[in-house]
């Protein structure tokens, strides 16, 4: 265990797992048909990466840069968009996949614009999910993970870009980020 972490919330097993049930629950969604995914960059993408190579169907993916945070650990409540979708979403499956559900800004933005695109469906799959937090009201269709309200890093999730490359989900210390 690193560090800076004060305790393992989630294992590579328990993670590995849950994507797995997860897969299986969109199989049975999506039935074979085509599906656009799109990761929210940075976070998303490891759990994206082995999401999708457990889907049975015929998948195109792209990314987008959207945050309420920026640099900070508290949001903002604005979303910027820094990096949008190449593909055209129109009359297509949409899944986009989050790292973390917090204050639900993003997610919201980002559920309008889809929408707005007029894609065929549009659902949102996130590997964690912080309800306590919740300043907006959104629900991702598929959950990975409720978790409390703790300051989590690894497996992609970050602080300050350091962290991600865990394998697990941790709790950052406390004297790591509160100070900063």
């Amino acid at each position: 265990m690193h560090a800076d972490i004060e305790k393992i919330l989630l294992s590579e097993t328990q993670i590995a797992a849950r994507i797995t049930e997860l897969a299986c629950e969109l199989n049975n969604l999506y039935k074979g048909e085509a599906v656009c995914i799109v990761g929210v960059l940075k976070g998303s993408t490891m759990f994206m990466m082995d999401l999708i190579r457990k889907l049975d169907m015929p998948v195109k993916f792209d990314f987008m840069i959207a945050s309420s945070y920026g640099e900070r650990t508290i949001s903002a409540g604005c979303v910027n968009i820094y990096l949008d979708v190449r593909m055209d979403v129109t009359n297509e499956h949409v899944l986009l996949v989050e790292d973390i559900i917090d204050t639900g800004n993003t997610l919201s933005c980002l559920k309008e614009y889809f929408i707005s695109k007029q894609a065929k469906s549009f659902n949102i799959i996130t590997l964690l999910d912080k309800p306590e937090r919740r300043v907006k009201p959104i629900k991702a269709d598929y959950v990975g993970f409720k978790i409390p309200d703790q300051f989590v890093v690894g497996y992609g999730l970050d602080y300050a870009e350091k962290y991600r490359n865990l394998p697990y989900i941790g709790i950052l210390k406390d004297s790591v980020w509160q100070d900063n």
